[in-house]
């Protein structure tokens, strides 16, 4: 068995939240409604259970474009503190000018 990488994982993540999206809004929108019976509004509880966990957008990792690391992500930029400073460094991120690091 093939060995998956965390940016492999969390990429198909957001392709099945993307594809699940109006589903699960549908099934909350229902169970949230208290003018429903309660049997209609567990059923909609019970389908949106079964929908698989990775469909929650919850679920996905806010992730390094460059480099795929987890951690000190900038969202405005999309990456790591890390790869920022090296790109930084090169002058490879319009708008960027290096101070004193």
């Amino acid at each position: 068995m093939a060995k998956t990488s965390s940016v492999e994982k969390n990429n198909r993540r957001r392709r099945l939240v993307a594809l699940k999206a109006a589903k699960r809004q549908a099934l909350k929108a229902i169970i949230m409604d208290q003018s429903l019976p309660m049997e209609e509004r567990f059923r909609a509880q019970l389908k949106l259970a079964a929908m698989p966990r990775n469909s929650a957008k919850v679920r996905i990792r806010n992730r390094c474009e460059v480099t795929g690391r987890p951690r000190a992500y900038y969202r405005k930029l999309k990456m790591s503190r890390i790869a920022l400073r090296e790109l930084g460094s090169l002058g490879a991120v319009p708008g960027l000018v290096k101070s004193s690091w």
